[in-house]
């Protein structure tokens, strides 16, 4: 439990580091490219903790799971892009309401194209979090593009890794490592533009360095974590993050108007449906397995 509560805690946090690389000048496209130049180091690193390099070898072999490897990590890069434009543009209560519908999305795409049952309280949360999301577009004028554009790339991402006959860190390495090169070169161009903030010192190359365990060790904790708990566990903890970064959208002194609380009202009963179905699913299963 406490490592999974690590992993959701620290994606909690994690807008804060953004939010700091950003008022020291960094743009966005230069902390996605330092995040997957850094991280595919330590992605290589958890393989090897894991002895995983087997796996690796077994990925290179099949062309389709690379290909999926390389769809899953367009909808990762594209996620990362949207939460960061999202920080830089004091949006994270707006990004924070995108990680609260995804599981709600999940369940609706699972219901839809897995022929997956949803309970009665998945529909209800389903409701609510659709209201929710109409009172937002009231409130903003338009479409929550940040909420929906999260939400949605991240669905894109599971259900793409749902396909993947591959682990978790082998899966991160080959996504870090597909955005590696890439990564290297938009970095190297902007030092020889002179627009680079690399090596303008220790402490900001240290910083942009960081990137990389910020992606890695949190997923690294989860993987650990969702291997010893229940599904119910994990199910309450993933709005562990959503809920610390609504928390920093505050102390940023992000705006949060009446009509927006309304439309958290909503999300957030949702969510307590949803929760609440899940429980009694897991009540229901141990029942089952002591009769």
């Amino acid at each position: 439990m406490l490592a999974g509560l690590a992993a959701y805690g620290f994606w909690g946090f994690l807008p804060l580091y953004f939010h700091l690389l950003g008022n020291l000048g960094v743009g966005t496209a230069e902390m996605i490219a330092h995040r997957t130049l850094w991280a595919v180091f330590w992605a290589l690193g958890l393989v090897w903790l894991s002895r995983q390099g087997g796996e690796v070898r077994r990925v290179l072999t099949e062309p389709r799971t690379l290909g999926l490897l390389a769809l899953s990590t367009l909808a990762i890069l594209i996620n990362w892009t949207i939460y960061v434009v999202a920080v830089n543009h004091q949006k994270v209560i707006e990004a924070s309401l995108g990680y609260y519908i995804n599981p709600l999305l999940n369940m609706a795409v699972g219901a839809l194209f897995f022929r997956e049952r949803m309970p009665l309280s998945g529909k209800i949360a389903i409701a609510l979090a659709t209201v929710g999301v109409g009172v937002q577009t009231i409130a903003l004028g338009h479409l929550p593009l940040i909420s929906l554009g999260l939400g949605i790339s991240f669905c894109a991402y599971g259900v793409i890794r749902k396909q993947v006959k591959a682990d978790a860190q082998t899966g991160l390495f080959f996504e870090c490592a597909y955005l590696a090169l890439p990564g290297l070169a938009y970095v190297l161009w902007l030092q020889s533009t002179g627009a680079g903030h690399f090596l303008t010192g220790w402490s900001l190359a240290l910083l942009l360095m960081a990137a990389g365990p910020a992606t890695v060790i949190p997923l690294a904790l989860f993987a650990w974590s969702a291997r010893r708990l229940s599904l119910t566990a994990l199910g309450f903890l993933q709005f562990v993050a959503p809920t610390l970064q609504f928390f920093v959208g505050l102390a940023l002194g992000e705006v949060f108007t009446p009509m927006r609380a309304l439309s958290f009202g909503f999300i957030w009963a949702g969510v307590a449906v949803f929760a609440w179905g899940a429980w009694r699913m897991s009540r229901r299963a141990v029942v089952a397995a002591v009769e």
